[in-house]
């Protein structure tokens, strides 16, 4: 299983929700009333309080995501790095002053960062042709089940171009040359847990690949 804080593992209850931007207390300071509401749930998320994680989550969930898409443009990527983030407010909502910034404003200022990280983070490449990962079958098989397996590398191959580059690449690296979890975290500067989640979504992603075509 994936080892994150539990608060991280609220964050992936939800974060397929598509949750909008929670409703602010109905007064006519709506704005005012937003912001003591924000800064009264970091207070307490600040003191491990998991119930006010979530719903500093729903509350602020649709703007740090908006944020996070308009610099990744792409989805996939924008869902991973919404996870990080969260998991870094978690940990880091002890720092808060809301003497310097507001919630909303904090929130946004690590958002926007990570995702302009990940924008300037090098990219690796990995080039594997079809006949290099064929030789993985071993043994040279009879004809027949060298056809079969043609067309299976084939469906394979197919099913790995619909992933994400990034993830695509992990993939092969971690179960093709072999990669640790360990390793691949220093290559693609991701903590190992989440390249545990990236691993484990792909797979699941190519097992759906695989049964539909």
């Amino acid at each position: 299983m994936i080892v994150l804080p539990m608060a991280s593992v609220d964050v992936l209850m939800f974060k397929q929700e598509g949750f909008a931007v929670a409703a602010m207390d109905g007064e006519s300071s709506s704005e005012e009333s937003g912001r003591q509401r924000l800064e009264r749930l970091m207070r307490e998320v600040a003191r491990r309080d998991r119930a006010a994680f979530r719903a500093l989550y729903d509350a602020t969930r649709a703007k740090l995501y908006g944020v996070i898409l308009s610099i990744l443009r792409e989805r996939s990527a924008a869902d991973d790095i919404l996870q990080e983030i969260y998991v870094k407010i978690w940990d880091r909502a002890a720092d808060f002053d809301p003497g310097k910034a507001s919630p909303i404003t904090w929130m946004t200022t690590i958002a926007r960062n990570r995702a302009l990280d990940e924008v300037r983070r090098p990219r690796v490449t990995v080039d594997l042709p079809a006949e290099a990962l064929e030789r993985v079958a071993g043994d040279d098989p009879h004809p027949l089940e060298r056809r079969e397996w043609s067309e299976e590398l084939q469906r394979l191959m197919a099913c790995l171009a619909a992933l994400a580059e990034e993830r695509r690449q992990m993939v092969l690296l971690a179960y093709y040359r072999g990669w640790t979890r360990e390793a691949l975290s220093k290559r693609f500067d991701r903590p190992v847990p989440t390249i545990k989640t990236l691993l484990h979504r792909s797979l699941a992603q190519l097992r759906g690949c695989l049964g539909d075509v």
